[in-house]
């Protein structure tokens, strides 16, 4: 990791989701708020449909780096803001792209940067990881 420049790309993927995705994770993380598996619910509180946990959506952005990490135990910090939800459609579900980018180097910490996008839309602003590098 010592060879980094800013601006490498260091590591990236598409993550399909479907409605089965949705009940998998609501069934892992206890959150079982009906707009992750109800159209009339969603659509009752104004949202364009059922959505991605926003959790679930977080840590698919940041476990694309965990391969070129190597030890997930060298996180130091994780923050997004988020931007947009991502829609899951009960046929095709949903495409959730991450690119993770060098945003800045000190002498042993990396800020990772993670474009997270669904349908040609930034879903996770200020998604940045530091990282320790040596």
């Amino acid at each position: 990791m010592s060879d980094l420049t800013v601006g490498d790309v260091v590591a990236e993927r598409t993550v399909h989701l479907t409605r089965e995705s949705l009940v998998r994770y609501a069934g892992a993380s206890g959150d079982f708020n009906p707009i992750h598996y109800r159209d009339d619910v969603a659509v009752s509180v104004g949202l364009p449909g059922v959505l991605a946990h926003g959790m679930l959506t977080m840590g698919l952005a940041v476990g694309t780096i965990a391969e070129w990490l190597g030890d997930t135990g060298r996180i130091l910090e994780y923050g997004v803001r988020f931007t947009r939800p991502v829609v899951v459609d009960p046929e095709t579900g949903a495409d959730v792209s991450v690119v993770a980018k060098v945003g800045q180097l000190t002498d042993d910490v990396a800020r990772i940067d993670l474009t997270v996008s669904h349908a040609d839309t930034t879903v996770l602003g200020k998604a940045q990881v530091r990282v320790r590098v040596a």
